[in-house]
């Protein structure tokens, strides 16, 4: 008996999911997820690895935050152990910055609970 292909279901869009980053780009790419604290909802996306020549550079991150104002960066990041957040403007040094990479770390693959 012959088998016949079954069409794929195209991937459910997340409803949380912004239309863009921070960076102009849709945030199709490299969307992982995202959380709200107040009044601020914020989004994180994997950038891919860093370039360089090859030897296993770390992969990149970037938090979004838009709280009515649209998408604004919030932070970038990599995976690369010991290496600091670097945080955007206003957000340096702000209160919510370790619970913000707390969140942002759990949506990483292989990382998350």
């Amino acid at each position: 008996m012959a088998r016949t292909a079954t069409p794929s279901t195209p991937a459910e869009e997340p409803a949380d999911r912004p239309e863009r980053r921070s960076d102009g780009e849709p945030a199709k790419f490299g969307y992982l997820g995202g959380f709200d604290r107040g009044p601020a909802r914020f989004a994180v996306y994997e950038l891919g690895a860093g370039l360089g020549d090859g030897r296993g550079f770390p992969n990149r991150f970037l938090i979004d935050v838009d709280d009515g104002a649209g998408p604004r960066e919030c932070c970038r990041f990599t995976d690369a152990p010991g290496e600091a957040p670097v945080w955007n403007r206003a957000w340096n040094g702000d209160d919510w910055c370790a619970w913000i990479l707390e969140r942002a770390r759990a949506l990483m693959p292989g990382l998350g609970s």
